[in-house]
């Protein structure tokens, strides 16, 4: 029987987030795998599906996961919703899979959100770029201004694609209070804290240098959990290597109590 996280609620109630960019469950642990096993992102590889139970033992313990670079089912995954297949096995109640890149039956370039809460509205947004295929995720956990919304997002690797998607995701995020935006960004915080528009929306805490590419050798931080001022982070870490190229990266969020009242966590849990 699955065991699935409770919620820690009172008297402030605690979430258990983590990012990871999955890499399609390819195993990489050296620069030169890039080339001996690039046929991974184009054919099935038998152990792969052994790779997503590993990983689904992980994500057991979190009650919002955002993933990046999954696939949505196609040949190189053996047909199988990586998505789909992580939220299943790892006792995920909803979930939610956004194709950004579709090749057909080669590849369903995706990403995912695996959730213990009920969302109560989901919406896809396209990223501008030259190069189509960026998206990000957003998820509104209740309603009114107290409502939890956590944008899952994988930018460009360009800087000027970049630059172009940080100043959408601010349009985004501005209007809002209680905010996380979590994901592969592509960017170091030095990157981030350029970028003064994207500041201004939300103020980038709580950014640390938590290195998570390359997983075998962590040199640079490009994956992200950024909170708005309002909800407070314990626990920020690095996880163990899980078969990817990127570190997964986790923290514990704490909602204030007019957020935990939108989002609908009983105080009494």
């Amino acid at each position: 029987m699955t065991q699935v996280h409770a919620f820690h609620a009172s008297p402030t109630a605690t979430l258990r987030l983590l990012t990871f960019n999955l890499q399609v469950g390819i195993s990489t642990s050296a620069y030169h795998h890039y080339l001996t096993r690039s046929w991974q992102h184009l054919l099935p590889h038998p152990r792969r599906q052994r790779r997503l139970d590993l990983m689904s033992e992980v994500l057991k313990g979190y009650d919002i996961v955002g993933l990046q670079e999954a696939d949505g089912g196609s040949f190189r995954s053996g047909n199988v919703n990586q998505v789909d297949y992580l939220a299943q096995h790892a006792g995920f109640p909803h979930h939610y899979q956004q194709l950004n890149r579709n090749l057909g039956r080669f590849a369903q370039h995706s990403n995912g959100l695996l959730s213990r809460l009920a969302p109560a509205r989901i919406e896809e947004h396209r990223l501008p770029g030259t190069l189509p295929g960026r998206g990000a995720l957003h998820a509104r956990y209740g309603d009114g201004p107290d409502a939890l919304h956590i944008f899952i997002a994988h930018l460009a690797l360009s800087h000027r694609g970049r630059v172009r998607q940080l100043d959408y995701l601010s349009e985004l995020v501005a209007p809002l209070h209680h905010v996380v935006v979590m994901g592969d960004l592509n960017c170091t915080p030095e990157q981030l804290h350029s970028h003064s528009r994207f500041c201004s929306a939300l103020p980038l805490r709580p950014v640390r240098t938590l290195l998570s590419y390359p997983s075998w050798q962590p040199r640079r931080a490009l994956d992200h959990i950024l909170l708005s001022s309002s909800l407070e982070a314990d626990n920020l870490q690095v996880l163990d290597q899980l078969f990817s190229d990127h570190l997964p990266l986790a923290v514990d969020i704490h909602l204030p109590p007019r957020c935990q009242q939108a989002v609908g966590i009983p105080s009494d849990q």
